[in-house]
């Protein structure tokens, strides 16, 4: 028999459903064989991995990597290294950069910049009302997936009308890409900020304030209709508050194709934490008060909301330390920190690992058509693995983290448990906790591999592609009253 490249032997392999002693076999990027130790084929390395646990690497569906435009703020090649050790072996980057990635030539420079990459990833275009026209070329470019920034955040895109966002699930509904939803209304946020300033008010808990929870409430009900009209796929970014909730519960009942995340900002963070931290905890949607972090666990653990992600926003320090909350950027890095608080949250008995893996790894895959080749540790699958000490305590601190941004509201707090190596397609990129800094770019692009299940548009009739066209006897509506013959009577005597 050939031997394989690596077995890692003695770890604990975590799934969503069970914790078993096993080893794994890898050979090139994919995982060989998954089982007893004796079993394994003979190999030309071995890893001990006793005591630690070996988890399918998280999938983050929402990351700010800044580049190609802001390069002080990050780059793919900072970003991908706080990803890889954070334990992330996968990625998907927002559209909000400089130029927005909403054409092709757009798309060509973030594929250009993604390739310096550390991990795998996926790129989102922008759904707005001038990219309606380019949606089908970004996807046989290598878009994976879009983003409609419903409520405004960095880069100040303009909210796509709801005719666009119509239109644009009508061309994605046929294809079955899923597009992600920044779902707060911006007509809301914008009057009610623009008072605010008025009215001199900079604390920060003015940005809360502007944000109230029926902006999102709105725009979730109003993105669900459209969706469940054409049976597009769409997935609820960083949802934050409690009140929204019935609407994905209700949704999910009747069989929209919705997907939601939320981050560890708003299941750990509140108010309290705002009134703080400041500046550096302004971000979009704001943190809530205290009343909405358990209803979110629940969410979770009951599957109204599918998945962590982190909204990895990073900023300049000097960009989120100002006084006036409304000049502070909004964001912060999260990409790296995500997998050691909530490891924190399973040590105090809040979820269980498995649990956890649901969350971070198999939702996500299963969201982005990647299930199967990521998301588990089974035989032919992608050998993407986060090895974790539970037992690990240690101190977050915003000084160690490899984002260009050093500023972070984690900074101080305790964790308990850690990702300790990271490997994507078979190859460490993080190992005894350290960057392997010769991986550079061993990143891929995962639109070569995505498969999402069949689509099942609705009410196509009604498209707009459909409506353009009048049907062969039929008089257009606005034709000239005097061009149209008059009735024939038909009175009788």
């Amino acid at each position: 028999m050939q031997p394989v490249d690596l077995v890692i032997r003695g770890a604990k392999v975590v799934s969503p459903d069970s914790i078993i002693d096993a080893s794994v076999a890898i050979d090139g990027e994919r995982i060989v064989a998954v089982g007893r130790d004796d079993a394994m084929p003979p190999a030309r390395d071995a890893f001990d991995a006793t005591g630690l646990y070996l988890l399918p690497g998280a999938i983050d569906s929402h990351v700010h990597f800044r580049d190609p435009g802001y390069p002080h703020k990050e780059t793919w090649r900072t970003g991908s290294a706080a990803a890889a050790c954070g334990g992330v072996t996968t990625v998907f980057d927002m559209p909000n950069t400089n130029p927005p990635t909403g054409t092709l030539d757009a798309l060509e420079l973030k594929l250009s910049a993604a390739r310096s990459s550390y991990v795998d990833y996926g790129i989102h275009g922008l759904l707005g009302d001038d990219t309606i026209a380019h949606l089908e070329a970004l996807v046989e470019a290598g878009v994976t997936s879009f983003k409609a920034f419903v409520g405004n955040t960095f880069g100040n895109l303009p909210a796509p009308t709801d005719g666009a966002l119509l239109e644009g699930f009508e061309k994605l509904a046929p294809l079955g890409v899923r597009t992600v939803v920044h779902a707060e209304n911006s007509s809301i946020l914008s009057r009610r900020q623009k008072r605010m300033q008025d009215a001199g008010r900079i604390d920060a808990l003015a940005h809360l304030a502007a944000r109230p929870a029926v902006a999102e409430i709105e725009a979730i009900g109003r993105v669900l209709t459209l969706a469940e009209w054409t049976g597009a796929r769409v997935h609820i970014a960083h949802h934050s508050a409690a009140d929204s909730l019935f609407l994905i519960r209700d949704a999910k009942r009747r069989g929209v194709d919705v997907t939601v995340e939320t981050c560890p900002q708003y299941l750990l963070l509140n108010t309290d934490d705002m009134s703080r931290l400041g500046g550096i905890l302004r971000l979009n949607p704001p943190i809530r008060e205290p009343r909405h972090n358990d209803p979110l666990w629940q969410a979770l653990k009951d599957g109204t909301i599918d998945m962590i992600a982190t909204d990895h926003a990073p900023h300049a320090v000097e960009e989120k330390t100002r006084s006036n909350i409304w000049e502070c950027d909004c964001g912060f890095p999260g990409v790296e920190t995500q997998m050691a608080l909530m490891l924190t949250e399973v040590n105090r008995g809040r979820a269980s690992l498995m649990e956890y893996v649901r969350w971070s790894a198999v939702a996500p895959a299963k969201a982005w058509g990647l299930y199967g080749t990521k998301g588990v540790i089974a035989p032919g699958a992608h050998a993407d693995i986060a090895l974790v000490d539970l037992d690990r305590k240690g101190v977050l601190s915003q000084h160690t983290l490899h984002s260009v941004s050093r500023i972070s509201p984690w900074h101080g707090r305790l964790v308990h448990g850690y990702p300790v190596h990271t490997l994507v397609r078979g190859r460490f990129v993080m190992r005894d906790g350290a960057l392997v800094e010769d991986a550079l770019g061993w990143g891929r692009s995962v639109k070569t591999i995505q498969q999402m299940p069949t689509p099942r548009p609705l009410n196509t009739a009604h498209y707009t592609s459909a409506i353009l066209t009048t049907p062969a006897g039929v008089r257009p509506t606005a034709e000239p009253l005097d061009a149209i013959d008059a009735p024939q009577s038909h009175e009788t005597a």
